[in-house]
């Protein structure tokens, strides 16, 4: 393996990205995996430790290090192997802030009244470095815990380290001077994460509305009573994943015109007094709906499945016992692969959703209180399902029935003698007051354990 060629090495390091222990390792065995494996393990700098942050440090150039010097901060004389920071794809303003902070107050020569000025004097040479050295940056991320941002789109080399951006993390009210420098130059974003904080900046309309090819938008709305209008008129039409964060209510008449939509996300407390504007809307290539909080009122959420539930591969609420919507998922949602969480009472409803949804592979299900016990949901899945491969239980209360060991062995036979003949995974979530799950009984684990190592059983906790 030492023999293959750098391009051949590139692409096998690369599945070892987010495993930096095997990475470094890598890092060891001969200058060309060196060589190869640095620019990975260096990609990331929202990642970076402080050790890594001091080595930055001592790659600044001569210029920087003589501005550091003479406001009396220590800066390490050991010449760097390689240009470290022209490896970075991912920036992180406030990692660099923080991890530089840290550094100047582990120097006893750096007074607590220096620190601040010495934290943006070094963090502003290190920008300069990064927007010098980096030749594409691919992800930026930005947040408001900063009391000061600096405008480093305006440092050297800022225009070609910025060109290819594709992903974009940030606040709504950071200086209009940056977002509109960014809006200048950065026109492909292709993922855009969005906190909205006190106020919106028009320079962050600007650079939204000058995407060509936007597909992925995130807003998470922090503040109470912002509107937000100014800025969702000037999403292109162009996204095909959205995703809101809001505690307040929100008008969502302006997501009819994302007719490509394929994934749609909402984690809203007041939704059942917006989503009316939505119940006529099609469209025709969602995938994927997800309720993470609170859903829409009953009777409008089932409209919208008629006309949306056709072509929805995942469907996800958090927050429901409606027998009425049950029925509806199981009439109009027949080709999901994933459907969570389902708080079900009576055995017949689950069937249903077996018999009609057949190509279901995961399903979520509350267990305990009223609802459906573990021994129903097993055996119901085993007998009725015909492509299942994971079964999330998601204990909420103490169950009504304890599932016997022998129960469990007989349900695992059966599981085994289907065919084709597949794993299952099977997944146990719960609150911390619950102590009478499947898992908790010394035999069942002992069961599990066996169709484990048999290849029958995947088994999370």
């Amino acid at each position: 393996m030492s023999q293959l060629p750098a391009d051949c090495l590139n692409e096998i390091f690369e599945y070892l990205e987010d495993d930096k222990l095997t990475l470094y390792s890598c890092i060891l065995v001969n200058r060309l995996w060196c060589e190869v494996s640095v620019r990975i393990f260096w990609r990331d700098a929202s990642n970076y430790s402080i050790s890594n942050f001091n080595t930055l440090i001592s790659c600044l150039p001569n210029k920087s290090k003589e501005i550091l010097y003479e406001n009396g901060i220590v800066v390490s004389t050991k010449t760097p192997i390689f240009n470290y920071a022209s490896f970075c794809k991912v920036l992180s303003i406030n990692q660099v802030y923080y991890k530089i902070e840290r550094i100047l107050k582990n120097q006893q020569s750096t007074s607590l009244q220096n620190l601040d000025k010495n934290v943006h004097i070094v963090e502003q040479e290190m920008l300069k470095m990064f927007m010098n050295q980096i030749s594409s940056l691919k992800s930026l991320i930005f947040y408001h815990k900063l009391n000061y941002m600096p405008i480093f789109t305006s440092y050297p080399g800022s225009n070609d380290c910025l060109k290819n951006l594709s992903k974009l993390s940030c606040c709504s009210n950071i200086s209009s001077e940056l977002y509109y420098q960014l809006s200048q130059n950065c026109h492909n974003i292709l993922s855009l994460d969005i906190n909205i904080i006190t106020n919106i900046s028009d320079g962050l309309s600007e650079l939204i509305s000058v995407q060509k090819n936007l597909k992925y938008l995130n807003i998470e709305q922090l503040i109470q009573r912002n509107e937000l209008s100014s800025l969702v008129t000037k999403v292109p039409n162009t996204l095909i994943k959205l995703k809101l964060c809001e505690y307040n209510f929100i008008s969502l008449s302006f997501i009819a015109k994302f007719v490509n939509l394929q994934e749609l996300e909402f984690s809203i407390k007041y939704i059942y007094e917006g989503f009316d504007k939505l119940q006529d809307v099609i469209f025709p290539q969602l995938q994927v709906l997800k309720f993470t909080m609170f859903i829409p009122k009953v009777k409008l959420l089932i409209k919208f499945l008629e006309k949306n539930g056709k072509n929805l591969k995942e469907f996800y609420i958090k927050f429901c016992l409606n027998h009425s919507l049950n029925l509806a998922v199981a009439k109009f949602c027949t080709n999901l692969r994933k459907l969570g969480s389902l708080r079900i009472i009576k055995l017949e409803k689950l069937k249903t959703i077996f018999n009609n949804c057949q190509y279901l592979e995961s399903i979520k299900f509350f267990c305990g209180s009223k609802y459906i016990n573990e021994k129903e949901i097993l055996e119901t899945v085993v007998k009725d399902s015909q492509n299942v491969i994971e079964l999330i239980l998601h204990y909420v209360s103490r169950v009504r029935t304890e599932l016997l060991p022998e129960e469990l062995e007989s349900i695992f036979i059966s599981w085994t003698n289907r065919i084709p003949q597949k794993s299952l995974s099977l997944v146990i979530v719960k609150h911390d007051k619950v102590d009478n799950s499947l898992d908790t009984n010394d035999e069942n684990m002992e069961i599990i354990k066996k169709y484990i190592k048999l290849g029958v059983l995947k088994f999370k906790k």
